[in-house]
């Protein structure tokens, strides 16, 4: 399988996560279970065997510096494992986000640009959304975590 099949049915499987927190998630309430248990359990599991089927030990050196990043994501593979990553942890944001607005009386409506953010640009869809429950809240550090 080359790297091209895998990123393609990598996306394919992370645009169908987005569809059920999108577009499902109001309407089912194990929504997140199937995210965590199918979906990203999927992206884990692509990634990993993509980082141990192009495990070299030579590319624990790599990590030290921004030039060795970038020799590392020269191979495709690699480089379709460092995607993989965003997809899961995107989702895995989403999923917690969804969660944790339920518990701060955050409408399912309010959250759509922080997840549109975050499908896109991860960590600002996050921000997003703290900007979003503290607004709704009035408080940003009241159980922000749980």
């Amino acid at each position: 399988m080359t790297a091209d099949t895998v990123f393609n049915i990598t996306c394919l499987i992370a645009a169908v996560g987005w569809i059920i927190i999108l577009f499902v998630s109001p309407f089912w309430m194990g929504y997140d279970k199937f995210l965590i248990g199918v979906i990203i359990a999927l992206l884990a599991l692509t990634y990993s065997w993509l980082n141990f089927a192009n495990f070299d030990p030579e590319i624990l050196k790599k990590f030290s510096t921004l030039d060795g990043i970038g020799e590392l994501f020269q191979n495709k593979f690699v480089l379709t494992a460092a995607w993989v990553h965003f997809l899961a942890f995107d989702l895995l944001a989403a999923v917690w986000m969804k969660n944790n607005s339920i518990k701060h009386g955050i409408g399912h409506l309010m959250l759509i640009p922080a997840f549109v953010f975050t499908c896109m640009l991860g960590p600002l869809g996050f921000l997003i959304y703290l900007l979003t429950r503290f607004i709704k809240s009035k408080s940003y550090f009241a159980a922000n975590f749980s």
